[in-house]
């Protein structure tokens, strides 16, 4: 008999009444199962061993030569009911020939890339599924952000500033805030240069539009 070709991709269901064989999927388990394929010689066996059981003597001895008739063909038998099992599986399965997995060609194969999903995944549905977990990570996040701190991603907050601590008392502040809950000083002060009117950062020595020196009267 030639060689017969076999995977790992399939488990054997054969009993001594028969053969029967379940091919699966590498990538998605998908099952395909085969037909069923009576063992002939093991319903005689089972029938030997009935009258065996039964009546002893010569029906004993005949269970005991139907016992090795069967175990010389079964595995005959099972060889030739595999391959007519692998050619009814055959359409159903094709092998990736970049990673060498077997996988179904309903579900798993890129019939335009010639290869299996995993190597080359359907384009439209991972862009469909990225745009899915994006929206989920932004519903997320936003979920746990309070107004003050989406209050604080504006721009205008961020080019207008924050302190990190009360300039009079020196207490951490928490958030953005006016007034210092400790001490009551005004925190944000709006500085503007006496000489050009340019708006000036807090703790600005000297203006950066025209170098005029900051609380500077003269």
């Amino acid at each position: 008999m030639a060689k017969i070709e076999f995977t790992n991709n399939y488990n054997d269901l054969s009993t001594d009444q028969g053969f029967q064989f379940e091919f699966i999927c590498n990538r998605c388990s998908t099952g395909y199962r085969t037909s069923f394929q009576p063992f002939m010689i093991g319903k005689i066996s089972g029938a030997l061993d009935t009258a065996s059981g039964l009546f002893g003597g010569f029906f004993s001895h005949a269970s005991t030569i139907g016992d090795r008739a069967r175990n010389a063909t079964w595995e005959k038998d099972h060889d030739q009911a595999f391959l007519r099992a692998t050619g009814e599986v055959k359409d159903d399965f094709i092998q990736c020939p970049r990673c060498s997995s077997w996988v179904c060609r309903e579900k798993c194969w890129n019939t335009s890339k010639g290869l299996c999903k995993n190597c080359s995944p359907d384009l439209g549905v991972e862009m469909a599924a990225a745009q899915s977990s994006r929206t989920v990570e932004e519903i997320w996040a936003h979920s746990k952000m309070a107004e003050a701190d989406r209050e604080m991603l504006k721009e205008s907050s961020w080019r207008e500033g924050a302190r990190a601590t009360c300039p009079e008392c020196g207490v951490a502040l928490g958030e953005k805030t006016k007034f210092c809950p400790e001490c009551g000083a005004k925190i944000l002060q709006v500085v503007f240069c006496k000489e050009c009117g340019a708006k000036l950062e807090t703790g600005t020595k000297f203006c950066s539009e025209c170098g005029t020196k900051v609380g500077d009267s003269s």
